[in-house]
């Protein structure tokens, strides 16, 4: 059974980036290296992986990488460190801010 990976990692300059992949090992090392001229990452190195979920559905993997790319810094963060009711909170925030 084929993985896919959507992963957080955090730059240099503790912005975070999120990705999606099915080599998760070789995409965080291409992030440090700078395999990618146009690369988010290639002036932020190095990276450090923070977060990480397993699909084994691409399609739902890519959502969930959407999803996650559309949050704040503040939201990831808790995502990061596990902080459930802080993620919560942020949400009811960002809805509240826009109504």
């Amino acid at each position: 059974m084929k993985l896919f990976y959507v992963y957080i990692v955090e730059c240099s300059d503790k912005s975070y980036y999120t990705g999606f992949t099915s080599n998760l090992d070789k995409r965080i090392v291409e992030h440090n290296v700078g395999t990618h001229d146009n690369a988010y990452t290639l002036k932020r190195r190095p990276v450090i992986l923070k977060w990480t979920e397993q699909f084994t559905d691409p399609n739902q993997a890519i959502a969930v990488e959407k999803q996650i790319k559309g949050w704040s810094h503040k939201k990831k963060k808790a995502l990061i460190e596990g902080k459930w009711e802080d993620l919560v909170e942020f949400s009811k925030n960002f809805r509240n801010r826009n109504s």
